[in-house]
């Protein structure tokens, strides 16, 4: 490659996704600052603005990087699907749209592992630094004037008045804000909506950015490897439709490219373990033997429930002719069935008598549906039903040194005893809530996991049958000062400097509830670390 190929800019983001989104909007915020972003998907994709084209996108390679897990015993043998996406936003452009930062715990957890700065108290200020949140709520907590506009959906009607009365029933307080000052209790989902329209990073973070003159977004770019210098990371190489570029920096590169595809960039460019990276003819640069270890993902069993009363469930209200109905409301309202999250209810609770806080969360979906979100011929509702933050850990690694492959994906659910016990907990207290006096008057039934389903055993069997992951993989670049990190507390790569990692795969442990709000955060916080550390 001729000298005049290379581009140099003071800082080089790969992945424009939840986290890369953030530290690209806030890094080229000084004009000085040259900003290359890049990103290997599309700038976007119809669907992706509507708030339901979270179903459309789940599995459309146009938008989604469509990885999958490698068969294992706990899931008996079936390869689970693990979407990711692939276009400006990331994920955040293809998810269900539902806002959960995670409890203090979570935070303070982190801290105690070592990782300095990173409280609840410490983290509390981006995460109100980058929301809009148009809800009530505590301005302690609640940030008004972020980039992301956060909302409470206007989702009202008997089925979730019942929920609400028959979590009561069960001992689950209602609690209108989880965001704020404590998360326990069951409440309707916040949403990165607002106006009907999905609130994604590349909508929030860099549709308002995208002429700054010193910001370069590149789509379709994939990022082959990283430019070492011994141990300094000096730029990137990436590829545009075949084509090969490479960029270089002044200052720092900041990897945000996912739990999946962070540390399979860092073993391309050989930081990882040696034996593996051997073995796969690539040259080991450094030595780090945590790359893509601790994979954490919430592995949950969608508990499934018919409805009799009618009109009740979405089932009813958007089946044949209905659907042309639901569509004219979102079209003239922004309301309905196309304009609310996945999820639009949740209950954050906790399995036994004696813990500080909640483990285990409820999510309702106001129907039935089938494989790629089909509504179900039969009307009813889908509660899902898992532990918030499982023991259990896999890994992800690459198995060729053609970027372009897949890596293998390895979850290893339950393979630790408490989130087996914890997972049964879970559906014990759906079955609680769904069968409370104040669901009656829905005509609720049992479908899944189904009456016989009453020992424990027969529970877990049933899990290991059906359960899938709910999309929030992370921890494969963790954070920490032990041996098994791959970044410091301040997000730099252990041993390489020039070399961040900022998105979700540096938690050392995965966060009470939905990843997309946490992982913001981060690239708030990684920029002004970055920008800290460059004066």
């Amino acid at each position: 490659m001729q000298h005049a190929d290379i581009q140099t800019y003071d800082y080089i983001v790969v992945g424009a996704g939840s986290a890369g989104s953030a530290v690209a909007h806030r890094l080229s915020k000084d004009p000085a600052n040259r900003v290359l972003l890049l990103e290997a998907g599309p700038a976007n994709h119809p669907w992706s603005r509507i708030p339901i084209g979270f179903a459309k996108l789940i599995n459309n390679p146009a938008a989604n990087w469509l990885y999958s897990a490698e068969p294992e015993e706990n899931t008996n043998g079936r390869k689970l699907a693990v979407p990711r996406g692939r276009l400006l936003g990331g994920s955040s452009s293809i998810n269900g749209l539902v806002f959960v930062r995670g409890q203090s715990q979570d935070f303070d957890t982190w801290a105690q592992m070592g990782n300095k700065g990173w409280t609840y108290a410490d983290v509390l200020p981006f995460f109100k630094r980058l929301e809009s949140y148009e809800g009530g709520g505590d301005d302690a907590y609640r940030g008004r004037n972020g980039p992301l506009r956060v909302t409470d959906p206007d989702e009202p009607g008997l089925l979730y008045e019942s929920l609400i009365v028959a979590a009561g029933q069960v001992g689950i307080p209602h609690n209108p804000d989880y965001n704020g000052a404590t998360q326990e209790g069951i409440s309707m989902s916040q949403a990165t909506i607002a106006n009907g329209r999905r609130m994604s990073t590349a909508h929030c973070y860099l549709d308002p950015i995208k002429n700054r003159k010193n910001l370069t977004i590149q789509t379709d770019a994939l990022t082959e490897a990283l430019v070492l210098d011994g141990k300094r990371c000096i730029g990137v190489r990436y590829s545009v439709a075949g084509k090969p570029f490479e960029a270089r920096v002044t200052r720092e590169v900041v990897v945000s490219a996912g739990t999946i595809n962070s540390p399979q960039l860092l073993e391309l460019s050989g930081i990882g373990q040696p034996d593996r990276l051997q073995s796969l003819g690539i040259e080991v640069r450094h030595a780090l033997k945590g790359v893509g270890e601790n994979l954490r993902d919430h592995y949950a069993p969608r508990t499934r429930w018919a409805i009799g009363e009618a009109g009740v469930t979405y089932n009813d209200r958007a089946r044949g002719v209905r659907l042309f109905g639901q569509a004219m409301k979102y079209l003239f309202t922004r309301k309905g069935m196309m304009g609310i999250p996945a999820a639009p209810m949740r209950a954050f609770v906790r399995s036994r008598e004696g813990l500080e806080a909640p483990d285990v969360l409820l999510g309702w979906v106001p129907m039935l549906y089938e494989p790629g979100y089909k509504l179900s011929k039969m009307s009813g509702v889908t509660c899902y039903a898992h532990p918030m933050r499982p023991d259990s850990t896999g890994h992800i690694h690459i198995t060729s040194a053609d970027p372009r492959k897949a890596p293998a994906i390895n979850f290893n659910f339950l393979s630790a005893s408490l989130d087996a016990e914890i997972t049964v907990r879970a559906v014990r207290i759906a079955r609680a809530l769904m069968t409370a006096p104040a669901m009656a008057a829905l005509q609720t039934t049992e479908l899944a996991p189904g009456e016989t389903k009453t020992s424990d055993e027969g529970i877990l069997d049933w899990v290991k049958d059906v359960a899938e992951t709910t999309y929030h993989p992370v921890g494969t670049c963790k954070m920490g000062p032990d041996a098994m990190a791959v970044v410091d507390d301040q997000l730099c790569v252990h041993g390489i400097k020039g070399l961040r990692v900022a998105d979700a795969s540096i938690m050392p442990t995965l966060t009470s509830g939905n990843t997309n709000a946490p992982s913001i955060m981060i690239g708030e916080k990684a920029a002004d670390m970055v920008l800290s550390a460059n004066q």
